[in-house]
């Protein structure tokens, strides 16, 4: 087997990644197969010999599996870190990454999140172990850096380090390329991008410390790799990748706006197109320490973002013993200081002013909010008790119960992993609280997201450039690219992959109801009629026998709403 650079094939399988602060499940792309695809070029592999299958492309055309057994080199990314479901893409299961490696008759690679443990199924009460799952090698730091200095070394092996910024830098250029080999290119596609590893804080489940302290890319490293994804035509990113954003370019801590305001205005000079520009975490306590500085940052970012915006808040519990058995952050108190001040600033649509929120009500324009909080929080802790469950609720319940919105509540079990301070008590607790949680859970989806829900996207709230993913139940379904997307419904079944706007209609705990936008009363079907509020069987059955119609005016009003289309901004 060959082992010059120049000679060698490479395949690149992309297992997916989820992590606390880095998403890879399609329709996002992460950064690992992108900078292993630079490093490889970097190493002197030529572009034309490094192939990327996502291991969804694997199961759906079994051809593609030559790619893997040819290659004189495979390399796997992949690992969950944190529990999820999941529309776009199924990750990869435990076998299927043993059978790459078993058809494989190249040398074998695989890292990312996976090195951290590996469960049988991805869900949350569990505890993982490591497993190497049958590969030659196993990278146990940046498998960027592995895949490198591997090529480097004749396929040898290779000594576990992590990548520094210039390399970094060099990567993710050098690598945008593979992004048009991934199966949703152009259209269905958002880069998760990186501004930092790292965090100055220890919970005891995440893995994220164990990158150490924050190391953060300079503005012009990101906004280098933006303008080389650009030009593979990708128009929707999303600034994922760091425990906290508003921490960006600082001391790890305390807020840099200039640096934000140089990292946002460098995005948007570079990719004046762009569809999508969101984020990810947060930390709160950084808004309740640096308020001032924290407004001004969170101003700059709704001024440059894109709408339907969320800024994760990892509380975890509201717990004040499971705080501090945990080593969490901020209070419940500090949380919701925080929760107000991202309202205030950045909870405003397209068209009003950062610092006038939070917009609600029936006079607000008809788009989603530019930026809200997410609020995290995490079952199956140390010290958590029957308690903790009832400070969780009266948390959310002040936060609704006082005007303010969140866009997402995010629930979720504890995965126990070697290396945190969670791996001694394991996920007893979660298991010992499963039929607890599940109460809880379906008691916070009825009496705060669905009211929630209503108050951040009212009736006939309208959003763009929906995709449509898959039809159930007589319905198609589908999502906007963006950080926490709402999945709608839409009566009827649609060609799916198309992208349309849409206007709610109704509301479920997590997702909506809607119709296209604008609708045709000449051409709308009787259930897109009976879908609008006020329209029942009848009146939606006179509407369609006194078709066709010439004006707004001549339709019932309570369509109206539905018909009339405003003149779109662009990305806004």
């Amino acid at each position: 087997m060959t082992t010059d650079p120049a000679d060698l094939s490479v395949t690149i399988v992309d297992g997916y990644v989820d992590e606390p602060a880095h998403f890879g499940v399609p329709p996002y792309i992460s950064t690992y197969p992108r900078y292993t695809a630079g490093a490889l070029v970097d190493a002197g592999v030529p572009r034309t010999q490094i192939t990327y299958h996502t291991i969804d492309a694997l199961r759906e055309d079994t051809a593609r599996w030559q790619d893997v057994e040819a290659a004189d080199l495979l390399i796997y990314v992949g690992g969950m870190t944190v529990p999820g479901k999941y529309v776009g893409g199924t990750p990869a299961e435990p076998d299927e990454v043993r059978k790459l490696a078993w058809t494989a008759e190249g040398t074998s690679m695989m890292g990312g999140p996976v090195r951290f443990g590996v469960g049988e199924a991805n869900e949350g009460a569990s505890e993982t172990a490591r497993d190497d799952l049958d590969f030659d090698f196993l990278a146990m730091a940046d498998v960027e850096a592995a895949a490198y200095d591997l090529v480097d070394n004749g396929l040898e092996g290779f000594e576990d380090r992590y990548r520094g910024v210039p390399e970094e830098t060099r990567w993710a250029r050098q690598g945008a390329f593979v992004v048009e080999q991934h199966p949703n290119h152009p259209d269905y596609l958002i880069a998760e991008l990186e501004t930092s590893r790292g965090c100055p804080y220890r919970c005891s489940f995440c893995t994220e410390p164990m990158y150490g302290d924050p190391d953060f890319r300079p503005p012009e490293s990101v906004v280098d790799e933006v303008d080389a994804l650009a030009d593979r035509g990708v128009a929707n990113f999303r600034l994922g990748r760091q425990a906290d954003i508003l921490a960006y370019g600082g001391d790890g801590k305390a807020p840099n706006p200039d640096a934000l305001r140089d990292l946002y205005g460098g995005i948007r000079s570079v990719a004046p197109d762009l569809e999508t520009l969101h984020l990810d975490n947060m930390n709160p306590i950084t808004i309740v320490e640096w308020p001032e500085k924290a407004r001004e940052g969170i101003r700059v970012i709704a001024e440059h973002n894109t709408p339907g915006d969320t800024a994760a808040f990892g509380l975890e519990s509201a717990d004040p013993l499971v705080q501090e058995e945990n080593n969490l952050n901020v209070s419940a108190e500090e949380c919701f200081q925080a929760v107000r001040i991202v309202n205030e600033v950045a909870g405003v649509r397209p068209g009003e002013s950062p610092g006038s929120g939070p917009s609600t009500g029936s006079d607000a324009p008809s788009r989603l909010p530019k930026l809200l909080p997410g609020i995290n929080l995490v079952h199956g802790l140390k010290g958590e008790r029957r308690e903790s469950f009832e400070h969780n609720k009266r948390f959310l319940q002040r936060v609704y119960d006082e005007g303010y919105m969140l866009r997402r509540i995010n629930i979720r079990q504890v995965m126990a992993f070697e290396g945190t301070d969670m791996a001694d008590t394991g996920a007893e607790i979660a298991k010992d609280h499963k039929q607890l949680f599940k109460q809880y859970k379906q008691e916070v989806r009825e009496t705060i997201d669905n009211p929630m829900l209503k108050r951040v996207a009212p009736v006939g709230t309208v959003l763009p450039d929906v995709t449509l993913e898959y039809h159930q139940d007589g319905k198609t379904f589908g999502r906007q690219l963006g950080t926490y997307p709402l999945l709608v419904g839409i009566p009827g079944e649609r060609e799916l992959g198309r992208t349309i706007d849409v206007a709610i209609t109704d509301h479920g705990y997590r997702s909506v109801t809607g119709v296209p936008y604008p609708l045709d009363p000449n051409a709308a079907s009787m259930a897109e009629l009976r879908a609008i509020p006020g329209i029942g069987r009848s009146t939606a059955g006179d509407i369609v026998v006194d078709r066709p119609y010439d004006s707004v005016e001549e339709i019932d009003d309570a369509l109206a709403q539905f018909v009339a289309a405003e003149r779109r901004r662009g990305a806004d």
